[in-house]
């Protein structure tokens, strides 16, 4: 347990808060009409997920999945009781949603989140109405997520902002991925790299 106060980070990690939240019922939540469309990938080809996955979390420093060897990654993207659904507008996936049902009667918002581009125009609020609706289809008693501070800014609002509570906080420290050659050293500018 961490005692109140200041705790230095190894040279070469990454520290976080995260924020876990979850629901226990769906909330009614009103979408724009937005041009775009849901496409769910079964089976995912991997180099196109790890495309997407860095598109739309580059920024953020998101590194998790690019961890994983393809078979590890595979067992999880492949799973019959996993969602990996984007939205899509003129033809590109701009958004990526990930729904996760492998555990009985809960279900975890995996990964959220849209390309640079599309941020602040809707989608978001579409690509929730359409998680919520996706977690909900099965008998569940929560639908959870967690946000880090490594996330943008805005995600901790717009998950509280659609129904989600938070529940519990917790610091997690992991290795730099901009030194592990991960993502590229110029990504997440705003966390700086410590040697």
């Amino acid at each position: 347990m961490l005692k109140p106060g200041f705790h230095q980070i190894p040279r070469g990690m990454v520290a976080t808060v995260v924020t876990h939240l979850e629901m226990t019922a769906p909330p009614s939540i009103s979408t724009n009409h937005l041009e775009s469309t849901f496409h769910r990938h079964q089976r995912a080809d991997l180099d196109w997920y790890r495309a997407l996955f860095r598109a739309v979390g580059e920024d953020w420093l998101w590194f998790s999945r690019l961890h994983l060897a393809d078979d590890a990654l595979a067992t999880i993207l492949h799973d019959a009781n996993y969602e990996v659904w984007t939205v899509q507008q003129d033809g590109q996936d701009v958004g990526l949603i990930e729904i996760d049902h492998r555990v009985p009667v809960a279900c975890e918002l995996a990964f959220f989140g849209l390309t640079p581009a599309m941020v602040g125009k809707g989608a978001g609020r579409a690509m929730m109405a359409h998680a919520i609706e996706r977690a909900f289809s099965r008998s569940i008693d929560r639908f959870h997520v967690h946000t880090c501070t490594l996330d943008s800014p805005q995600a901790l609002g717009f998950y509280t902002r659609a129904g989600f509570t938070p529940t519990k906080q917790e610091i997690e420290i992991a290795p730099d991925p901009r030194l592990t050659g991960h993502l590229p050293r110029s990504d997440g500018a705003h966390i700086p790299v410590f040697e």
